[in-house]
């Protein structure tokens, strides 16, 4: 799900990318610096899914786990997808530089509301944290899909079979990222379960 260099109007470009900046500098006053080492274990997590891709014209298909990273990140989410989605373009050629900004708002911006829905409907119950966070890892991939296909509208109508191919190739996507996010959160709600506890506030100051 990544959008390559040239694909989108100038218009576009520049306005994601103005506007990616302005979410990624609420994102890092959001972050605790105790939160910084979760944020790159994240960072890595996505970074590793994102690899393992099918092309798909101008886009790709691949494991996003927006859902998982909001779910345990909250605020800091949009910070670790901007940081992977930088070095797979940089390391990779995965996503463009220019699209850079586009790709984080696809991305970025689902897994933010992930987490926010999730610290508000996850209950105290391990059962309902695993049913609610499967919905959401599953959710989170259909919006991110949902703001994929809008932004290759803009691009004209040469993309729009594209545009309508993406949104069927992620239908096994979901599935999987439901799966995989449930499960994850049973676990750790079993085994650590503060994990699962996210600031949407203003982090505490630390310490000096």
């Amino acid at each position: 799900m990544h959008i390559s260099d040239g694909v989108l109007p100038i218009s576009v470009t520049l306005g994601t990318g103005v506007a990616s900046l302005a979410v990624a500098a609420w994102s890092v006053r959001k972050t605790a610096s105790e939160d910084l080492p979760k944020v790159a274990v994240m960072t890595s997590a996505f970074f590793v899914a994102s690899l393992i891709n099918v092309p798909l014209g101008p886009t790709s298909v691949h494991l996003l786990i927006p859902g998982l990273v909001g779910i345990l990140l909250g605020p800091s989410a949009f910070l670790a997808i901007l940081i992977g989605l930088l070095l797979q373009s940089l390391l990779f050629q995965f996503g463009g530089i220019t699209a850079l900004g586009a790709n984080a708002l696809m991305m970025g911006l689902p897994a933010v509301v992930c987490g926010l829905l999730f610290s508000k409907l996850r209950g105290k119950t391990r059962k309902r944290n695993a049913i609610v966070g499967g919905l959401i890892g599953g959710g989170g991939t259909l919006l991110a899909a949902s703001i994929l296909a809008l932004l290759l509208a803009t691009a004209g109508e040469d993309f729009l079979g594209v545009m309508k191919l993406a949104l069927l190739a992620h239908l096994p996507v979901f599935v999987v990222e439901s799966l995989v996010t449930g499960f994850t959160v049973s676990f750790l709600f079993r085994v650590k379960p503060e994990l699962l506890e996210q600031r949407f506030g203003t982090p505490p100051p630390t310490d000096h």
